[in-house]
Formats: C-alpha cells, structure tokens, sequence
C-alpha cells in the first residue's frame, strides 16, 4: 500500500467489457406452448426471450491510490459493475484485469454460516479473502472490538440482529489490508456511530493508499469522499473525471430532467393533496398554489448562487381572517435545518385576508451553495396557535453548481477578498 501509481501498472482495468443477463417471459398456456415444454426436440418460442444488458462497452482504467466514486441512477449498471470486479459475476464481452488483493462491502456477511459463531465465522471469512490463520488470529482483537459485538462474538450469527450482522461483515472486510475496496451504499446502514466510524475507516484506507470504488446515491458523498467520478446510464460510461465536474454534470442533467417530468404531470394530480399525510391544518386559508420564479418571473425548479429567487403562494381564504401571518422553512435533504422566515419576523403585518391573494417572499441573491433543498410553507394565526394549512417539505429547490465563487459547504457569506503585498507598515 501507498506504493508510487507512477511505477506499477494499473491496478484495475476495464476493457469494453458487457454483461447480459437472460430475460424469460412466462408463456400463455396454450397448446402450442404446452407441447415445446414438454415434448422433447420442439424448439422454444424465442418471443418468449429476451436480453438484458446491465453494462455495454464499458472501458476504464484506475490507479493505484485513487479513490473513485460511482454515480448514475438505479438501474444504471453501477451495483454489477462492483460484482464483475469481485468475480462474484462473469462479463458476457470484454476482459477485466484486477492487479491486487479485494475486498468488498457489497453483501456484507453473505458467506456466514448462520450455525457458527461470530468469532468462527470470522475465521471463515478471512481465510476466503485470503488471510492466513495465523493472521486471523492476529487481527481477532482489532475485528471483535470494530464490530463492537462483545461477549456476542461467541454467539451463533443465526441469532444477530441486521445491523450486528453487518459490522461483523464490515469489521472483517476492512481488517484484510485490502489494495483495492469496494463500497456498495453499504454506508447507509447501521447506526450514527457505525457509519462515523466506517467513514473514519475509509479516510484512513485512502491515507494509507489503499485504492477505493464506491457506489454511492448521494452526490455529497462522492464529491467528499472522491477525487473522481464515473457516470454510468443505460449501462455505458456517460463521463469519467474529476469528481466535481461530474457530479455537477450528472445533478444538472438529473434535476432537467426531472423538472420536465414534473411539467408534463397531468393537472388532476394536484387533486391528490387533499390526501397527503405531509399536509395539515383547519382549512380556513388554504394554500392552493407555489411557485420559485426567477428574475424574469419565469418559474424553475434549479437556481445558480448568487440569483434571485421569489418564492409565491397563492392562496384563499374561505372566512375573514385578522393578521394572518405565512412563513417558510428550508430544509437539505438530509434534514439539516437552513431557515425559517415569516411575515411576522419580518415585520410584514398583514391587516386581515379574505377570499384569493398572493404572498411573495424575495431572496435577493440566494446563499445557498450546491445542493437539494425542500422547502415547506404555513399558513397560521397571529398567536401561532392555529395553523389553517401547512405543507411539509412538499417543494423541491435544486441550487446548480456556483457559476464562480465559493463552492464548499451549506451557504456562501458573499464576503470579500484583499490583500496587501507590501506588508505592516
């Protein structure tokens, strides 16, 4: 580990490899069909046979020491990709040379044998990626005290809970001293405590120069954990670079075309509301409509820092009602808590509402960095002891990579930059 990348050959290569997967159709039962399943030397109905390919043509090559990050949809390869690797799959097409030892996070314990203890389950694993029992038993301490299992270690793993099975399975893995790690979103399981450590683990691989491919539905994830990206769509490599430039490139056409999709929705959808769980209150005002205009007033879904954004609510009051007050709260997809501003906060008395009318909230330069936000409104009483409608986080806001300026973390301070090249005087 941590050898110099410039001297060795690549430690894995891709090349145009494909794999297919059969695809068997249930037949009708009709006479015809009845006869080819059971008369011998009738061919089959090649209608009822078709051809799935996961990948097609897929090339790459990486280095020692890089850690890559994989991208794409479901469905897009990225999950078979990682199993060709392991030679848990075969390719149909192609050749793919891995130059080093591999471990693999993809089905965590899928080799334990549920009548075996953890510890002699530890035993079994390691001697299938390689390990000798001498070193085994040299690393036994480090693997019982990761999984954090206790005096549980000499309990059959028929008798573990999921999230025991899976530190078992990841403790034993990244205890190999692997060349070569794969993650499959095996980082989304388990408790706060697991995944800090997992990430701490996988910080000290990549220290160390241990060479790391991740799947990873999370874009903040590749990008923070990745120095590169590969997009994989429709089975094939749409881009393959520095991790940034292809996260940005595969959120901006992801939100496109979602945005369009959720265009082309049938009005009659909005009628479906009435029903959501995310949706409550008495019903005196009634929000009925949100919109995120830009400065032209044209509505998007996807802002640039730095642009201004309106966010309208159009809404209807079935009785009169004094000082109403509305507010919105933004939230990162992963539940961290932006802001909360209301007319009342702000100052913004409304008198009374009756029947239809419209509130406009304006951000005159929004600070939000890189990211996907959900955005909830209310509608409630001056004493915030009735709410007559609330919608919670039932609006998307996708903010695209900042055209310059800062690029990091939640929020950009729209600070200023000098300096002075002559020193104190």
């Amino acid at each position: 580990m941590g050898t110099d990348a410039s001297t060795q050959e690549p430690l894995l290569e891709f090349r145009n490899v494909s794999k297919c997967f059969p695809l068997h159709r249930e037949e009708q039962r009709t006479l015809p069909s009845l006869l080819r399943r059971f008369l011998p030397g009738l061919r089959p109905d090649p209608s009822h046979h078709r051809l799935f390919w996961p990948l097609r043509q897929v090339s790459f090559t990486v280095n020692r020491g890089e850690t890559v990050g994989i991208v794409g949809p479901n469905g897009a390869g990225k999950s078979t990709l990682l199993k060709l690797i392991t030679g848990i799959l075969e390719p149909t097409e192609g050749e793919i040379l891995v130059n080093g030892r591999v471990a693999s996070l993809l089905e965590l314990g899928a080799g334990f044998h549920p009548d075996l203890t953890g510890r002699e389950n530890i035993y079994l694993n390691g001697s299938i990626y390689g390990l000798s029992r001498q070193e085994i038993r040299e690393r036994m301490p480090d693997i019982i005290e990761f999984a954090g299992l206790g005096e549980f270690i000499d309990t059959p793993v028929k008798h573990y809970s999921s999230g025991m099975y899976v530190r078992l399975g990841f403790a034993i893995a990244v205890h190999t001293e692997p060349d070569l790690l794969l993650v499959d979103e095996v980082l989304a399981v388990g408790d706060a405590a697991f995944q800090r450590k997992s990430l701490e683990r996988l910080d000290e691989f990549r220290r160390q120069g241990v060479t790391v491919i991740f799947v990873s539905h999370s874009p903040e994830m590749v990008r923070s954990l990745s120095s590169r990206a590969i997009w994989l769509e429709d089975g094939r490599v749409w881009a393959d670079g520095p991790a940034e430039m292809v996260v940005a490139r595969y959120l901006a056409e992801t939100w496109a075309s979602e945005e369009e999709s959720i265009k082309q929705q049938p009005e009659e959808e909005e009628e479906k509301e009435e029903e959501n769980p995310r949706r409550w209150g008495t019903g005196k005002l009634v929000i009925e409509g949100v919109r995120l205009l830009d400065e032209t007033g044209q509505e998007r879904m996807h802002f640039h820092p730095g642009e201004p954004l309106t966010v309208e609510i159009r809404y209807c009051a079935k009785v009169r009602i004094p000082e109403p007050v509305f507010g919105l709260a933004i939230h990162r997809t992963d539940g961290v808590h932006v802001t909360g501003p209301n007319t009342a906060f702000a100052g913004c008395q409304i008198p009374w509402v009756e029947g239809p009318g419209v509130v406009r909230y304006r951000v005159p330069s929004l600070p939000l960095l890189e990211g996907s936000y959900q955005i909830s409104l209310a509608a409630h009483n001056r004493e915030d002891t009735e709410m007559f409608d609330y919608h919670d986080r039932l609006y998307l806001l996708r903010v695209l990579a900042p055209l310059a300026g800062e690029r990091y973390g939640l929020m950009t301070l729209q600070g200023e930059w000098s300096w002075n090249g002559q020193g104190l005087s």
